[in-house]
């Protein structure tokens, strides 16, 4: 039998602050068994469907090299360039666009702790530029 993934963690200094974002961007809240309060040494939030999780852990020390391990966000319901707008206002900040003239490519953002993640066209997006 193989293991299961229990849930992505993130080291951080502020768990609450980090763990908020990250809700907000995925659209995902406290466990009904465990909701967070505010103090709590870990923030847990899962998916609305409760089968992924991320957990937020304070750590003392900095974030200081790239990320070995990162998230590619597809935006569901809107466009790429929609969802980094959104993500921005949220309080990510672009590192890096590699959106090409054609639409295709990405945007490497890092979440208020500098933990990269990149956004990705929908598939909508994907769908409408494969029948040009």
């Amino acid at each position: 039998m193989a293991s299961t993934i229990h849930s992505l963690t993130f080291d951080c200094h502020d768990q609450e602050r980090l763990g908020r974002f990250w809700a907000d961007v995925l659209d995902y809240a406290d466990h009904p068994d465990n909701p967070n309060a505010p103090g709590d040494e870990e923030w847990l939030i899962v998916s609305p469907d409760h089968t992924q999780a991320l957990l937020f852990i304070p750590v003392p020390e900095d974030k200081t090299l790239k990320n070995r391990l990162h998230l590619d966000l597809q935006p569901s319901d809107r466009t790429r360039d929609e969802e980094v707008e959104r993500v921005t206002a949220l309080g990510a900040t672009v590192v890096a666009d590699h959106r090409r003239p054609d639409g295709t490519g990405w945007v490497t953002m890092a979440d208020p702790e500098g933990n990269e993640f990149c956004v990705v066209r929908s598939q909508a997006e994907r769908a409408a530029q494969s029948k040009e």
